[in-house]
């Protein structure tokens, strides 16, 4: 192999396995590749990464490389290592699974929140997929090498999922994700008064260039991939605004980065910036009400209410329904009361 400046002397080898991989977007700045992967992979330290380019195990486009590469658009970046991931590694975990509904080709499943859905990096256990390999033997794998899963939501927000049981039904549901005929219903409370009755948000979505921890929306058309939401008012309560949100397609945190692009962060959406007061009053009493209602629902306000498809044997359009559950059902009823006791006040005086 051919050796330069930042590029390493070492063959790659067929014993290596990829631990990470990372598509640099188009609208990349260069940017050296330890600082990069210190963005990418928040819980490594640059130590770490600079040892790991000095050891010959990041590539990028095939070669590995020094700590001092720049990294550009386009590149492909791998983190390969001579030990499997553990996320590849799934072990079976007693946990408890709410079923909706189960046939020989599929079951529904009304995740919690604070699950995390499938292992990945710093989440080995604990998962929706451990808790699968305990509960079914033999699930199919999909096209990252997880049992069962069709399509996935984020560790904090909770609501159906649909499993696959067999090759032919992960096959045909997926097919009806890639092809958005699915429906998919999302309750969400966000932040501020959503002044239209109901609207439509278009934008392309991709990791955000500088926190890579949050995706964005970008008006490149070259950047990301396209993404659509229709939303409709249910109830507003002031300073904030209870949402329907229907999914033509399904990107990564598609209605969190969607709502906050349109000024309506999803309410207690810490990771973009929805853990914040951004509407109201300055008075204490309405801080202190803030508290109360973070500590009612401690992470974001996201429900998959939803859930309608084909059945992949029988041909028969189903859909599926849940209650809000009961942390949102009890922050809503804390700004309902809180909206009808204020509006009161603003009559009388």
């Amino acid at each position: 192999m051919m050796n330069s400046e930042n590029t390493v002397d070492i063959e790659l080898e067929d014993d290596l396995f990829e631990h990470f991989r990372f598509d640099v977007p188009k609208g990349q700045l260069l940017l050296r590749i330890d600082k990069y992967l210190m963005h990418m992979l928040p819980n490594a330290t640059r130590n770490k990464i600079q040892n790991a380019a000095t050891n010959g195990n990041i590539y990028v486009n095939d070669v590995p490389v020094k700590s001092n590469y720049k990294v550009k658009p386009l590149d492909v970046v791998r983190i390969l290592l001579s030990h499997p991931p553990f996320e590849n590694r799934v072990d079976p975990e007693d946990i408890p699974l709410d079923i909706v509904y189960e046939d020989d080709a599929l079951l529904l499943i009304n995740k919690e929140p604070g699950m995390v859905v499938h292992p990945g990096h710093g989440n080995y256990t604990g998962t929706l997929v451990n808790a699968l390999a305990h509960h079914f033997e033999n699930l199919p794998m999909n096209s990252s090498e997880r049992p069962g899963l069709v399509h996935r939501i984020d560790k904090d927000t909770s609501g159906l999922l649909v499993i696959a049981k067999t090759e032919a039904s992960m096959t045909h549901l997926a097919k009806q994700f890639e092809a958005k005929t699915t429906e998919r219903e999302y309750i969400a409370l966000v932040w501020g008064n959503v002044k239209e009755d109901e609207g439509t948000i278009e934008g392309n979505i991709a990791r955000h260039v500088k926190d890579r921890m949050q995706m964005a929306v970008f008006a490149n058309p070259e950047i990301g991939k396209p993404a659509v939401t229709h939303y409709k008012v249910l109830e507003r309560f002031g300073y904030v605004t209870l949402i329907s949100c229907k999914l033509e397609t399904g990107r990564t945190h598609q209605i969190r980065v969607h709502m906050k692009h349109i000024g309506h962060t999803l309410f207690n959406d810490e990771r973009y910036g929805g853990h914040l007061i951004l509407k109201g009053t300055t008075f204490t009493k309405y801080k202190q009400f803030i508290d109360n209602c973070f500590k009612a629902l401690p992470r974001q306000a996201l429900h998959a209410k939803t859930l309608g498809f084909m059945h992949p044997t029988t041909g028969e359009m189903m859909r599926f329904d849940t209650e809000l559950p009961q942390d949102m059902q009890d922050c809503i009823e804390k700004w309902r009361n809180y909206s009808k006791s204020h509006t009161a006040e603003e009559e009388e005086n």
